[in-house]
């Protein structure tokens, strides 16, 4: 029998800013469907830069980093809270920029409330009683696959159970 320290998991991330510090979440689970996470990490971060419009990764990736170094887990894809891919190849979205930070060893998939125009090779769905759409982009997978998978978490509402959780994590670590 295969112990579940050997088995890959997925990682929902966020991210939360106040002034001077970030709190970077990380809620694991098992399936797609789990209703709650087998573990889950918080990690400040301090280590950011300002926000910048167009380069939104110079701010978040450095605290998803962070937090995803102690995972106790493997993991086979993460879930990010954003696009994946943007105008190639000079505006790669922050899912992107994870993904080949990783070394395109794990597949990234991204999240977005919001559309944007210039966001390339997404998927919209929607979830739950709303109209208003998710917007899914994947890399490693699939986009197609990827929102399948988003379709398929747990949770009644637009928002998924677990990446709900993640950003609940990261705000109340601050607050």
């Amino acid at each position: 029998m295969q112990s579940r320290a050997k088995e890959t998991m997925i990682a929902a991330v966020d991210v939360y800013y106040d002034e001077y510090t970030a709190t970077a979440a990380a809620v694991v689970f098992e399936s797609w469907g789990d209703s709650w996470p087998i573990d889950h990490v918080l990690n400040e971060c301090d280590n950011f830069d300002t926000y910048q419009p167009g380069y939104f990764y110079k701010r978040e990736l450095p605290c998803l980093l962070n937090v995803l170094n102690i995972i106790p887990h493997p993991l086979s894809t993460i879930v990010i809270d954003g696009y994946v891919w943007l105008k190639e190849p000079s505006h790669l979205g922050l899912g992107a920029h994870l993904y080949y930070t990783l070394d395109q060893s794990i597949a990234v998939i991204g999240v977005a409330k919001t559309f944007l125009q210039q966001a390339k090779d997404v998927v919209p769905i929607t979830r739950g009683k709303s109209q208003r759409p998710l917007y899914i982009s994947a890399a490693g997978t699939a986009t197609t696959h990827a929102a399948d998978c988003i379709q398929s978490m747990h949770g009644a509402f637009r928002i998924p159970t677990l990446l709900k959780m993640a950003d609940q994590l990261s705000r109340k670590a601050i607050s």
